[in-house]
Formats: structure tokens, C-alpha cells, sequence
């Protein structure tokens, strides 16, 4: 499946964290900060992953929005601009950063993925018609579920923490997403045309809370089910 309305935004937050701060930088994203971006209006969900081969950048975070749009709006800024003394401390000793926003130009097939792998495409390369046509022909590989085009916006992507990247160009990335590691580096390396291809597993996935109005109902209806029989 293909999402053809208007392209979801997201945040791509790819760093690193000095092994002494690791314990306290994974609680910090764990049980504030994901939950804190997730909350604010116009978040779907983030995911965690950990890369798997060594490179210089072990963590990464996708956020993902509605649209582009939510990035420019007041409850994002908000957040941005007034952080916890617990993110500050964190922000200050992640190194290497990169932190891409843009749209989900391409998002291609049925679901997620346990293994994650992902390449950098320079702005002279991002053809959409041709990268649609491979992303979908890379989908009939077994064990591979998602690839997408994540197309940078330079002028929403703020560098963040120690030693930060310079600010990304006008670039993208491909993230290819399936359940069999090998396979999905595969398809993304073949996808690239070399080898300079990053991978990583998932650690874990937080979705927005679910509207006052809907957990309401929720909760209303939960009595009323409590008392129905099943069937043995």
C-alpha cells in the first residue's frame, strides 16, 4: 500500500551519547522525552532504534506527524524552545547529531519493521517516479515490508548537542524496513548502488495518547463488556 493524501511530516533524530551518560540518556528518552514529542498535536507515534554495525552514530529516533506542517506550528515551537532540565543535560552530551525534518515523500508498503536500513541521498539523485517504481518492486522481496523517502527541509532542520552536524542540505533518506536483517540491507544496498548502507533493530515504539473523547468512550464501554460471557 501507498499513501497517496498529503505526505506525513517527520523528525529524524540520528546521534550518538558518551558510554558513561548511556544509562541516563536511554531512561531520558525512554520515560520523557518520546512520550513529551508523542503527546504534542499532530504527533502519530516514534519509534527507537539501536544501530547494528558499528557506526558512528548509534541512536535513532523517527517522529512521525501528520503533516510537514506541525513543525511550524505554536505546540511544536513551544516544545522546542522550553525543554526539561532533564533534556537539556542530555541534548548537551549527545554528539554528532543529526537532525533531519522533512515529509514522507514515498511511504510504500503494509506496515514496520523490526530491522531498519537506511542510506543517504544527495539532492541530485531524489527522483520520485523511479524511486516509487524500485520501492515497489523491492516490497516482493520476502521479508522485506516498508520503504520510504524522506525528503530533508534544510530550513526546519536545527542542529542539536555537542559537536553537532552541520545543518543537512536539501537531501534525503531511504529507509528500507522488513523482518529479516540481511534481506532488508540487502534490498537497501541494492537500492543505493553501493555499500555505505546503516542498519539497526527497533527498541521500541510510543503512540500518541488517544483523544479525551475517544478514551472516554473507551471507558464507558468497558463496564458494559465486562459483564458479557464469552463463548468457552
Amino acid at each position: 500500500m501507498t499513501r497517496l493524501s498529503l505526505p506525513h511530516g517527520q523528525l529524524c533524530v540520528w546521534t550518538d551519547i558518551d558510554p558513561a551518560h548511556e544509562a541516563d540518556f536511554n531512561a531520558w528518552y525512554d520515560r520523557e522525552h518520546m512520550q513529551e514529542r508523542v503527546a504534542i498535536p499532530g504527533f502519530t507515534h516514534a519509534r527507537r532504534f539501536r544501530a547494528t554495525d558499528g557506526g558512528p552514530r548509534r541512536y535513532l529516533a523517527l517522529y512521525v506527524t501528520d503533516t510537514l506542517d506541525v513543525f511550524r506550528g505554536d505546540a511544536y515551537r513551544r516544545a522546542f524552545t522550553q525543554q526539561t532540565a532533564w533534556s537539556l543535560a542530555n541534548f548537551a552530551r549527545m554528539t554528532g547529531t543529526q537532525r533531519r525534518v522533512g515529509e514522507l515523500t514515498i511511504e510504500a508498503g503494509d506496515g514496520e519493521g523490526a530491522h531498519l536500513a537506511l542510506f543517504v541521498l544527495p539532492p541530485d539523485r531524489i527522483d520520485v517516479p523511479h524511486l516509487r517504481a524500485r520501492f515497489a518492486a523491492a516490497l516482493h522481496e520476502p521479508g522485506i515490508h516498508a520503504a520510504r523517502l524522506f525528503r530533508t527541509s534544510p530550513d526546519l532542520s536545527a542542529p542539536i548537542g555537542a559537536a553537532a552536524a552541520a545543518s543537512p542540505a536539501a537531501d534525503a533518506l531511504v529507509l528500507v524496513e522488513g523482518s529479516d536483517a540481511a534481506a532488508t540491507r540487502r534490498v537497501a544496498a541494492t537500492l543505493a548502488g553501493h555499500d555505505d548502507v546503516r542498519t539497526f533493530d527497533l527498541l521500541w515504539r510510543a503512540a500518541a495518547p488517544l483523544p479525551d473523547t475517544h478514551r472516554d468512550a473507551q471507558a464507558a464501554a468497558e463496564p458494559a463488556a465486562a459483564g458479557v460471557a464469552l463463548p468457552a
